[in-house]
């Protein structure tokens, strides 16, 4: 694929760091990546395999993020921000790119929003079936006003396929800082946290070094100088590195007030390696910061920067206090003194074990993308607002579990083609999820047969023979159950495969689906005699005769005894949760094209949009599922 990324970090260079390190992970995957960056250069910063365009460069001084400066500390003119515009919008023009990635935006960096819609606006027309994606750190600031996070919303609804963030919501969802709705909610896709590639994976032999950083900027001008006091206080070897952005004099100040047990150099691109050795980190609360030390293990005081109201910093550092991972120092706290009485606390406390953080978000996020852009272009899916946070959870220990859990698509009761029909096959178009299609075989219309002659994906299950009750009356309704002569069944059931095979040749799949997921025993004990390798119902575990495969399904929206509505949404997330917590056979989604209303619709078509987007879940297919008994038994013909 073709991907562009479009970031500019304004104060550090942390943004672009994590922007790089996601398209490395592309690139090494084989995809050409083009890292279009519009901040300060950063020679730190590693861009190895990428195409890297520098856009005439902007950053702010302190936190004035919406004053924008040339690198000379004047404003950055029109002339510039429009010089900005054209080159961004040329290249994506040329490029005309599968992915776009906007990173913080439109979550932030609102003062250059003109070009970051320009560039989205220039994607769209070279590519219109291209990806567009947002790229956020675990933590936002969210702006005062609401109408401000309203205009976000609608953006990412009207122009963005997806968000990633990079972080985990068992240590920090996203809602912690930003008011995620309904609408967004869905849209979210957590990859883990981004790590630099070059960190070591554990702390290892450590040096009994203290190791101060302050990122790229001279917001740390303060935690430096604090750092150097508190060295003073505590015998130990400190080193305190300085990032590029401090200046030249006061850069030699500090190297000027040092004791004689603390060494100041700049910041160097060994610093994962220094940092994995040493005893104890005091540092800011970053997020690349963080994320090193989550994946080194090392010690920390955090004294997270606050200036401006920034409370980014301050969130994450008390998530990672919370877990027992460090010691948080207020900036406003901060002094030689507080600072030597943490790193003491932080020193002397017993370490506490890791948490299971995934780690890997560079390579997870890479792997995303390559799904989300498999997919073909999506209708306008209605997202309703429900609790998706257990299904989430219950994902996301499958992924971190490395057990991903299969899960198969039956849909029941297809005679004709239908609008209803059409928007079933579209919904699994859009999401690359073949579906098994239950036909009924005796109410078939030439219709279906010409209408799936052109959806090579659709698996053609058998539906009963006619739908048709031949319960007594007061008994539940079944086709195929106990009270009909087992010979009438077996007569019924050659017949019914017989005519699906004859309406479709090449795509049925040999699964019988009783009518009201009720099946005698007896029956089901000679199916694969008569040529079946499955019998699927619902949650009834039916008797799997001999060389049949278990093919049931587990989650049916329909409120078949109240109305025909949606079943409560809360029931269906919990039920699917605990489901794909102990799956070890496929799972099985239900769905009834004809008779599902657009609450039912809107509902399945959510959650089968979140399950496809989840690292833990593989799309399977009836067909896939049953491939291997297929071939035991062409070989033991």
């Amino acid at each position: 694929m073709s991907v562009a990324i479009a970031v500019t970090h304004l104060l550090g260079v942390g943004h672009l760091a994590r922007a790089a390190a996601i398209g490395r992970a592309l690139a090494q995957r084989g995809h050409a990546v083009t890292l279009v960056s519009g901040g300060m250069p950063a020679p730190l910063v590693d861009v190895t395999g990428l195409n890297l365009m520098q856009l005439p460069p902007v950053r702010v001084a302190g936190t004035a993020f919406t004053t924008l400066l040339a690198p000379d500390g004047t404003p950055a003119d029109a002339a510039r921000l429009e010089e900005r515009r054209r080159i961004l919008a040329e290249t994506v023009r040329a490029l005309a790119p599968d992915v776009l990635v906007t990173e913080l935006f439109p979550f932030g960096r609102r003062v250059l929003a003109d070009e970051f819609l320009a560039t989205i606006d220039a994607a769209r027309a070279a590519r219109p079936d291209g990806l567009v994606l947002a790229s956020v750190r675990d933590v936002l600031a969210a702006p005062g006003k609401p109408a401000r996070v309203g205009q976000t919303h609608e953006r990412v609804a009207r122009l963005y396929d997806g968000v990633l963030v990079h972080g985990d919501p068992a240590l920090l969802p996203l809602d912690r800082s930003w008011p995620v709705d309904e609408t967004l909610r869905p849209r979210l896709i957590y990859t883990g946290y981004v790590a630099d590639s070059r960190a070591a994976g554990t702390g290892g032999s450590r040096t009994g070094e203290i190791l101060v950083s302050g990122g790229g900027s001279a917001a740390s001008l303060p935690l430096y100088r604090a750092a150097l006091g508190a060295a003073a206080r505590v015998d130990r070897p400190w080193r305190i590195l300085v990032g590029h952005g401090v200046d030249a004099d006061s850069f030699a100040a500090l190297r000027a007030a040092a004791p004689a047990n603390a060494v100041v150099e700049r910041a160097r691109p060994d610093f994962p390696a220094l940092l994995a050795g040493a005893a104890l980190s005091v540092s800011q609360a970053g997020y690349n910061t963080a994320v090193d030390l989550l994946r080194t293990g090392t010690p920390a005081v955090l004294v997270p920067f606050a200036a401006g109201r920034e409370t980014e910093q301050t969130l994450r550092a008390e998530a990672l206090a919370a877990a027992g991972l460090a010691v948080s120092l207020a900036e406003a706290d901060l002094s030689p003194e507080t600072l030597a009485e943490a790193v003491t606390a932080a020193l002397t406390r017993a370490p506490s074990p890791a948490p299971a953080i995934p780690l890997d978000g560079a390579e997870r996020t890479a792997r995303i993308v390559e799904d989300l852009a498999r997919r073909p272009a999506a209708p306008a899916i209605r997202r309703p607002g429900h609790d998706w946070r257990p299904l989430d959870e219950a994902l996301r220990r499958r992924a971190d579990d490395g057990v991903p859990v299969a899960i198969w698509w039956r849909d029941d009761d297809a005679v004709a083609a239908t609008p209803a029909l059409e928007r079933l096959l579209t919904t699994s178009r859009h999401l690359a999820w073949p579906v098994g299609l239950a036909v009924v075989p005796a109410l078939l219309e030439p219709s279906l047969a010409e209408h799936l002659a052109s959806e090579p994906e659709v698996d053609v299950l058998v539906h009963g023979l006619r739908h048709r009750n031949h319960a007594p009356a007061g008994a539940k309704k079944s086709e195929f159950g106990a009270d009909r002569p087992l010979s009438a069944l077996l007569r019924d059931t050659v017949r019914a495969l017989r005519l699906t095979r004859a309406a479709f040749p090449h795509a049925v799949v040999p699964v019988f689906v009783p009518p009201w997921n009720r099946i005698d025993p007896a029956l089901a004990q000679r199916c694969a005699d008569l040529g079946f390798h499955a019998v699927s119902t619902f949650r009834r575990a039916a008797p799997h005769g001999p060389g049949l495969l278990p093919l049931e399904t587990h989650l049916d929206p329909v409120d078949w005894r109240g109305g025909r509505g949606l079943v409560d949404p809360d029931h269906l997330i919990r039920g699917l949760a605990a489901d794909i917590a102990d799956a070890w056979t496929p799972l099985g989604v239900l769905t009834h094209h004809l008779a599902q209303d657009e609450a039912t619709w809107a509902f399945v078509e959510t959650l089968l949009d979140r399950l496809a987007a989840s690292p833990a879940v593989i799309r399977t297919s009836a067909r896939a599922v049953l491939r291997p008994a297929g071939e035991r038994m062409l070989e033991a013909v």
